[in-house]
């Protein structure tokens, strides 16, 4: 799909809603869909995340084209009750961008994030009531300047509140470093 000569898959998150009444904390065992406008990395976290997962021969493949592609895709649906919003990248200023630190607990090294400031400007899409043979591809960094990221959150769809959508959301992520070598 991406054209690519390597994939490196590193990590993957299921994000589960539970019905009204029967909700559960938010726990790395428990991931709800996040609700805040966001992009996986930074330039700094990016390269950090190839050279940790990649080791000896991060430096090689860094010399050409590098990405970090989030696909993510429902694991039931439709998915009608906190669907995934994506905003093209092309409306996105670099002063939109906040670098937010992720802190763990040790061993996990620390991360970061780019939150993303509100502006008219954005335009934003989803595809109502997903399904699992259907998949989205985002890209949360790449090693160049002019590289477009996504921009993404969770959100509650109006068009459904109060009413019966069927399954609650459950959704996986799947994390992947790919390359373009030279």
């Amino acid at each position: 799909m991406t054209g690519a000569s390597r994939v490196h898959i590193f990590d993957h998150t299921i994000r589960r809603v539970e019905p009204p009444g029967q909700e559960t904390p938010d726990t790395p065992e428990s991931r709800k869909p996040v609700a805040k406008v966001h992009v996986d990395q930074t330039p700094a976290s990016g390269r950090k995340r190839v050279i940790r997962h990649l080791g000896d021969d991060a430096e090689r493949l860094l010399q050409g084209r590098a990405q970090l592609i989030n696909i993510w895709r429902p694991l039931r649906g439709p998915v009608r009750d906190n669907p995934l919003a994506v905003a093209d990248g092309r409306t996105l200023k670099q002063d939109h961008l906040v670098p937010s630190r992720l802190l763990y607990q040790a061993p996990t090294p620390e991360g970061e994030t780019y939150q993303i400031k509100h502006a008219e400007e954005h335009r934003w899409y989803y595809l109502s009531g997903m399904t699992p043979d259907e998949a989205l591809f985002l890209k949360c960094w790449e090693n160049s300047e002019d590289g477009v990221i996504t921009p993404h959150t969770g959100f509650i769809d109006d068009a459904y509140v109060g009413k019966d959508s069927g399954l609650p959301r459950q959704s996986i992520e799947i994390r992947a470093l790919v390359f373009h070598e030279l």
